[in-house]
């Protein structure tokens, strides 16, 4: 009999993610996106940006130790002669010259590279920079499956820990601010919880009420409903089933969840068992963030660059 390490591996894909054209072909209406990579002398971000660059998205800007940064590109045969290098002894003098890029407007996207990402988001909210326009900053997952497929939009599942209504409103109106620049005019979002009915027990489904009674309030231009259980928000037959019938359910764009730990759960499983390609971003400032994890596929780090210069167009 299979042991629980070896079923596990059975669940694992080998289907390698690709990257979505809905994301490349918009981000190609600005070609040459100036980025500021953070930390540049990473074997991964060097390389996606190279890929990203070849295809016109970014014109890079590098941060970080001059020699390591020019010994990276030697390796992956990269000229960088027509791009600025900008020398910086340790992480966080990297991350203050990537913020006063961005608040002097010499960069119009950041990218994480060599460094953790609290020291470069600590950075970034610092007020002496001004990145924070009257915003919550917030995360965003845009998820297919293959490359002409529909996106799957979770947020936030990396930045904002145990949102309170008022912060996951942002987190709203940041995800669909960004579907519509994909030309999803109206997008379709489920307030996710553990149910379908909100119960006392259950304080996330009280919030999901709470949420799409205030975003119907404020007339905002989306079909927003909460809460909804995962299968209800996303399979049509689960939601006929239980006689739940609106905008949303079934078929929703963008899954709002409750905390974190669902939201990075949920992309790891699509990531892992489906072959997913994650593009995450971080919205809400003066320029969007890409903070790629270490363990993401070549593909994802690219989608993520893309989105990102969607997200600053």
């Amino acid at each position: 009999r299979p042991s629980i390490e070896e079923k596990l591996s059975i669940m694992l894909t080998s289907k390698e993610a690709k990257i979505p054209n809905n994301l490349i072909s918009v981000a190609k209406k600005t070609p040459g996106m100036t980025a500021g990579i953070v930390c540049a002398d990473h074997d991964s971000s060097m390389d996606s940006a190279k890929k990203s660059a070849e295809l016109d998205l970014i014109k890079p800007i590098f941060i970080g130790d001059k020699n390591a940064i020019k010994n990276k590109a030697e390796q992956i045969k990269w000229d960088l002669t027509p791009y600025e290098i900008i020398h910086s002894s340790d992480d966080k003098e990297a991350a203050m010259t990537g913020a006063e890029l961005a608040r002097d407007n010499k960069i119009k996207i950041m990218i994480k590279g060599n460094l953790h990402t609290d020291i470069l988001m600590r950075t970034y909210l610092k007020k002496e920079f001004g990145l924070i326009e009257g915003k919550r900053l917030s995360h965003i997952w845009h998820m297919t499956l293959s490359e002409n497929d529909k996106p799957l939009f979770i947020t936030d599942g990396a930045l904002n820990v145990s949102p309170r209504v008022d912060v996951k409103m942002h987190i709203l109106k940041n995800v669909i601010d960004f579907a519509k620049r994909i030309n999803i005019s109206k997008p379709k979002v489920a307030i996710l919880s553990g149910t379908e009915d909100p119960i006392e027990s259950m304080p996330s489904s009280i919030e999901a009420k709470e949420i799409m009674d205030r975003a119907i309030k404020e007339n905002i231009e989306a079909y927003v409903h909460g809460p909804l259980a995962f299968d209800n928000a996303v399979s049509p037959e689960a939601a006929a089933i239980k006689n739940i019938s609106n905008e949303v359910a079934g078929k929703a764009d963008i899954l709002l969840v409750p905390n974190l730990e669902t939201g990075n759960s949920l992309s790891k499983i699509m990531v892992y068992f489906m072959g997913a390609c994650a593009a995450g971003f971080i919205v809400g400032g003066k320029v969007p963030v890409v903070v790629t994890s270490r363990a993401d596929s070549s593909s994802s780090r690219i989608a993520s660059i893309a989105a990102s210069v969607i997200a600053a167009q």
